[in-house]
């Protein structure tokens, strides 16, 4: 049972988390001026020490450097006691699980920071090993410059020997990295320590200005986790060492620990300004749910149009002239890098209205490829009676036109120069002459269908939107069963589905799988608290529509924690509960 830490907020594997002390520590954090070390057990026995509310007391241990052999770990590894004040326990990826602490020390830390592919691996281990909501700690190893990977790796807990040992040595550091301090002219930088001069700045004073940096840095990071712009910021600063740009590129290949913790919706705007981007959890999920979960409900044929600035695309002037010269004689799909394809029922969904691209005129390679392997899935997935594609020269028909010798598809291109000209947009006009139109309110209830399918999964739409009505506008329309009672919502900000308990009922009682979360008998007030919860579906994640169910009541919500940490979890909300009721 944690009782000492607590997570507060999660921006993937990192988070904000509380330790809980008599003066609370919000994580990620320097720690030094809170622990308590009872000592190593290597020279000799140690009293079980008496630990406080004051302090994070690390309990005795055997600590192991990086490389020790794995039979010396298990011989000399040590079993800690059950203590009743916060504690750590000293860890490697060898011995790391559940010792019922507050906070984990990994012992190798220091040995596997600077090499990516140990580095990753390392905290992928332990972070499955140890409950999701206990804190890492890793000693030695911090600087301004790494703390917002390390933070996003998901280590929660540092101290300050690394970067004042190293402003002893005579190296200044900023989150661009170190200098040597012999190198500056003057001090960039405004802390307390550099309010003198270059020649009165000496070892010392570097020492104290590279924590201070290093504490800014970590402020820094738990706005940028609070504003859910964590991994935004670090494609940018972390590229100033070539280890830091391989640990997090390396953390993309484990897509299935970067997933499991990423919310499913944010209201933070993705900038795309890197093909690292493409490689984002939020853009390889929307790609992947588009291709496999969606599925095109019009007769019309397909006409592929270039993206546009503003978002929603429908609200841009470019998207304008395109629906007035298509005029719902088609199914317009919008083509975009990051993101792949976007139909336009799911324009609205994240994170389709919330990214922004730095437009240079060009597309690079992985961009090109990215799409059409994109475009080539939804194609094959989904029948189309003509394939149009009204899209520029350049990286747009390149793409069309790989996916043409991929497939069996083949495109009626409407565009030499510009698709908004009026030539072009004649020719669009003029190439769907003949064909029927579909109505307004069609596109609605196909919009909350191919909603539910990606939300839900491959056939929900269906499932659970057969014969409906809405009213509202769009992005805001409310669903409503056949008999008129209100079975959802879709949330504006999101593009995704909220239920209504009539709604979550339906969805429980389907065959469409449910992220349900059973809990103990009571009746829940506003939210669920994860040590109330007995099971949940190990498939929710962050920002998922829940449908919970206990001996005293049914309710529907929107998860906080994703399934494994609900499970796992002692402290913490879980589900904030939209309706409930009592049995």
């Amino acid at each position: 049972m944690t009782e000492y830490f607590e997570v507060i907020e999660r921006d993937g594997p990192a988070r904000i988390g509380r330790l809980r002390l008599a003066t609370p520590v919000a994580t990620p954090a320097l720690v030094d001026e809170v622990i308590e070390d009872a000592g190593s057990l290597w020279p000799t026995e140690r009293d079980a020490p008496d630990g406080d509310d004051e302090s994070l007391t690390i309990l005795p241990h055997r600590a192991f450097p990086a490389g020790t052999a794995s039979e010396v770990q298990s011989a000399f590894a040590v079993e800690p006691d059950s203590v009743s004040f916060p504690s750590a326990t000293v860890i490697s990826r060898e011995t790391a699980s559940d010792y019922n602490t507050d906070a984990y020390v990994l012992s190798e830390a220091s040995g596997i920071v600077g090499n990516a592919r140990a580095f990753v691996e390392t905290i992928v281990d332990v972070r499955a090993s140890i409950p999701d909501d206990t804190g890492l700690f890793c000693s030695g190893v911090a600087t301004a410059a790494n703390a917002a990977v390390l933070a996003y790796a998901g280590i929660d807990c540092f101290d300050t020997h690394r970067a004042y040992l190293r402003g002893l040595e005579g190296f200044y550091q900023t989150t661009d990295g170190e200098m040597f301090l012999e190198d500056l002219s003057e001090l960039p930088c405004a802390c307390a320590a550099c309010q003198q001069s270059r020649e009165a700045f000496g070892p010392e004073d570097c020492a104290a200005h590279n924590v201070n940096a290093l504490r800014a840095s970590l402020a820094t990071v738990r706005e940028k986790i609070r504003a859910g712009t964590l991994r935004s910021y670090i494609e940018g600063q972390a590229r100033h060492e070539a280890w830091l740009t391989a640990t997090f590129r390396r953390l993309d290949q484990q897509y299935g620990y970067l997933e499991e913790r990423t919310p499913l919706v944010r209201t933070a705007e993705i900038l795309a300004s890197s093909d690292d981007t493409m490689r984002r959890v939020e853009i390889q999920r929307f790609a992947d749910r588009v291709c496999s979960r969606y599925r095109n409900r019009f007769d019309q044929p397909l006409v592929l149009v270039p993206c546009s600035a503003r978002k929603p695309y429908s609200s841009s002037q470019s998207h304008g002239q395109f629906h007035e010269a298509i005029n719902y004689r088609a199914h317009t799909v919008s083509m975009t890098s990051p993101i792949g394809v976007v139909p336009p029922e799911l324009e609205y969904t994240y994170p389709a209205q919330q990214y922004d691209s730095v437009v240079t005129g060009r597309w690079s390679e992985s961009e090109i490829e990215f799409v059409a392997n994109v475009l080539k899935r939804y194609l094959e997935r989904n029948d189309y009676p003509r394939h149009i594609a009204h899209v520029p020269p350049g990286g747009y028909q390149e793409i069309c036109e790989r996916v043409e010798a991929r497939t069996d598809v083949e495109f009626e291109f409407t565009v030499t120069e510009h698709p908004t000209t009026d030539d072009a947009l004649e020719t669009l006009s003029e190439t769907l002459s003949g064909e029927s139109t579909f109505r307004k309110r069609e596109r609605e209830h196909n919009t909350v269908r191919a909603i539910a399918d990606y939300q839900f999964g491959a056939g929900a739409g269906d499932e659970l939107f057969g014969p409906i009505s809405v009213d509202g506008y769009l992005p805001g329309l409310r669903v409503h069963d056949d008999g008129g009672e209100q079975l959802a919502t879709i949330v504006p900000q999101y593009g995704t589905l909220s239920f209504t308990l009539a709604g979550a009922q339906r969805w429980n009682e389907s065959d469409v799988p449910t992220n349900r979360v059973e809990i103990d008998p009571f009746v829940p007030q506003g939210s669920v608290l994860a040590p109330g919860i007995t099971s949940a579906s190990e498939s929710i994640r962050v920002g998922d529509e829940v449908f919970v169910e206990g001996e005293k009541a049914i309710a529907v919500g929107r998860a906080k924690m994703h399934g494994t940490a609900m499970e796992n979890s002692s402290r913490g909300i879980a589900v904030e509960v939209r309706h409930v009721e009592e049995r």
